[in-house]
């Protein structure tokens, strides 16, 4: 998982994959339209969603084998739990069409963070996270992007 803001991506990735990706990312507001959009055909495209923030207990854990996810809040913020996929107990199998598996989540995380607009997460094959989840008492209103690039694309670490 790497976490930084959104004005330093450029020391972190470079490349034309990556220039799609952070582009994008660069040109959406809180008031971008929800919904999917492809950017590179089924290789990278965004879902732009809304939803409330949840409690621990009402959120899920999961990871994904063909793609990584660049999740950005634009409006609001949520916590993202972070684990490593290995060795967590399967809740529910891999399904190759969603490209997810969910894990039941031990406790406590080995890492998390807050997520707020001018921020972003990346989270690759092998980064269980469970996003969604309360950044403070209450639940909020998040509106956010997760941009999904096809793994094979870019070399990564694991």
């Amino acid at each position: 998982m790497i976490i930084d803001r959104l004005d330093n991506w450029r020391n972190v990735f470079a490349g034309p994959i990556w220039e799609t990706v952070f582009t994008a990312l660069e040109s959406l507001g809180p008031e971008s339209p929800e919904g999917e959009t492809p950017l590179r055909g089924d290789d990278i495209f965004m879902r732009v969603m809304s939803y409330m923030t949840r409690p621990h207990d009402e959120a899920v854990l999961e990871a994904h084998r063909q793609y990584i996810d660049i999740q950005a809040a634009l409006a609001g913020g949520e916590r993202i739990e972070w684990h490593p996929a290995a060795g967590l107990e399967v809740k529910t199998p891999y399904d190759a069409h969603k490209d997810a598996v969910f894990f039941r989540p031990p406790a406590p995380a080995p890492a998390g963070v807050n997520v707020f607009p001018g921020t972003f997460a990346v989270l690759f094959p092998g980064d269980a996270h469970m996003p969604q989840l309360l950044t403070g008492a209450r639940p909020e209103q998040v509106r956010k992007v997760v941009i999904k690039l096809r793994a094979s694309l870019v070399r990564h670490i694991q």
